[in-house]
Parts: structure tokens; sequence; C-alpha cells
């Protein structure tokens, strides 16, 4: 997630969708109880990733995530979007949809292991940067 992600896109993720719905004065809308997570992760740190890896030569032809390895959940997620915004949005909860991912945490072992991964920008910075810059969008 980052700055210039486009939250009307097919393929939107839930960062933008939160940010510009709670700055529009919408609150967020879940699917599901809001106990779900997911494995955020900057910008940034998939770029400082691909970066180590491009100097590796023992990751030439190995898979591996570039995350930080930590999930949080959604309800998490409205709560840190509030706090960096300002706002006290309550979500809004709709039926979970059939398909989605309960629970999603990336293993970074082989790129800690192989690159020496560790990533350059914790969540909440990462959120804090996001907001900003959505902000900023829209003034």
């Amino acid at each position: 997630f980052g700055p210039r992600q486009d939250p009307e896109s097919l393929y939107a993720a839930v960062i933008p969708r939160f940010i510009t719905a709670m700055m529009s004065g919408q609150p967020p809308t879940i699917y599901g109880d809001g106990k779900q997570s997911r494995d955020f992760t900057y910008i940034d740190n998939v770029v400082h990733g691909n970066l180590l890896a491009a100097k590796a030569p023992l990751a030439a032809g190995k898979v591996m995530n570039l995350a930080l390895g930590i999930s949080v959940s959604l309800l998490d997620l409205v709560e840190k979007i509030n706090h960096a915004l300002g706002t006290h949005y309550e979500p809004i909860f709709e039926p979970a949809r059939q398909g989605d991912i309960r629970h999603s945490q990336a293993n970074v072992d082989l790129a800690r292991e192989l690159l020496g991964f560790s990533p350059v920008v914790d969540f909440d910075s990462g959120l804090a940067l996001t907001a900003d810059w959505y902000r900023r969008q829209t003034a």
C-alpha cells in the first residue's frame, strides 16, 4: 500500500478505499466481522526488497515474500486510519463475501535469509504517509 494507489480501481485495496471513504465523511464498509486480517506492507518495503534481490546472486530464480510478516485485523485498520486522519468512524458491517480469505500473514524468512531483508517502513508510519498523501490530494 502507499501513495497513488487508486481507490476506484477494480483491484483497489482496502487501505485506499477506507481512507478515501473516511475523508469523504463516510464510514468504511467491512464485509464480515472485521476480525479478518491481512499482512499489509508499505510500497517502500517492496522496493527495498527488490533492490536487495538485484544484488543477491543466491536469490536468483527464488520466490519469496516481501512484507512485514505481521497481520492487522480490519477492525484495527479502521482504528489506525481514524488515528491517522483524526476521525472517529465506526465501520458498517455487511455479510462476509464468499471466497474472501479470513487471515493472511506472509512468511518472510527466505527474504531475511537470502537478502538480509528487513522492512524499512513499519505499518503505522506507512499508513501515516499514505493518509498524508491522500489528504494533500484533496487540499
